[in-house]
């Protein structure tokens, strides 16, 4: 395991920070038959609901049965705040954000099917209202993830530029607002199973569509310190913001 003091330097510099593998098997394992116990109760959907978001299709409409996200997962299923949780993760961010910590905005994302997509092009913190620098998002692969079943993409560096705008997606991506990038500029994040990627907010990021088919279940949330008020998730108000560790 890399020292805990190298994070905030990755962090400040390129903006985020891979942990492969960082997460014991058998966790994994749980988290993977949590996450199928989702998908199955998704295909008896025939529209979203507030929390079960479906796949759409090229034009955006959802297709039933097929599940795009949870958002709420740890509301929905309060098993996944464990693995926000986790002794081990909760310390290295302790290291970064001090000893007071929430997480909100917990998603889960099943990525199992041929164009699967999760996000496009954006950054955290325009969905959040703010560019605070102590928003620290967390993204967890619970399988083995490359560039053909959807893997992680990150401008390093990015967070220190100016923040981009975005527009409202079209078609498929019809679910988000993203912006314009250029992708000679970005990187791939292919990692093994149970790889954490801790990043920052501001940095900009996306995700390739699946076009293998192989499953790649992954789920992402963001931590930041108790104190720290956002007007749109207050603590104790708003239902996905958790304490995790601290007063």
């Amino acid at each position: 395991m890399e020292p805990l003091n190298d994070d905030a330097a990755k962090l400040r510099e390129q903006g985020f920070i891979v942990l492969p593998g960082f997460l014991a098997e058998g966790v994994v394992e749980r988290f993977v038959a949590a996450g199928e116990s989702l998908v199955e109760r998704a295909r008896g959907l025939r529209e979203p609901d507030a929390a079960y978001s479906l796949a759409p299709d090229a034009g955006g409409n959802p297709i039933p049965g097929v599940l795009h996200k949870v958002q709420g997962v740890g509301v929905v299923e309060p098993v996944w705040l464990d693995l926000a949780g986790e002794p081990s993760l909760v310390e290295r961010v302790a290291a970064l954000l001090g000893p007071s910590i929430d997480c909100f905005g917990t998603k889960f994302f099943p990525m199992d099917r041929a164009g699967a997509s999760s996000t496009g092009w954006h950054t955290d913190n325009y969905y959040f209202g703010t560019d605070s620098d102590r928003v620290l998002s967390c993204a967890i692969y619970l399988h083995p993830t490359d560039a053909t079943n959807g893997c992680l993409r990150v401008v390093p560096g990015s967070h220190r530029d100016a923040r981009p705008g975005h527009v409202p997606g079209q078609g498929a991506m019809a679910h988000g607002h993203w912006a314009e990038v250029d992708e000679s500029l970005a990187t791939d994040v292919e990692c093994p199973a149970g790889t954490v990627v801790l990043f920052s907010a501001n940095l900009v990021h996306g995700a390739r569509v699946n076009a293998s088919g192989r499953p790649s279940y992954r789920t992402a949330w963001h931590y930041l310190p108790g104190d720290l008020h956002l007007p749109d998730f207050p603590r104790g108000v708003y239902r996905d913001r958790h304490r995790i560790a601290g007063d």
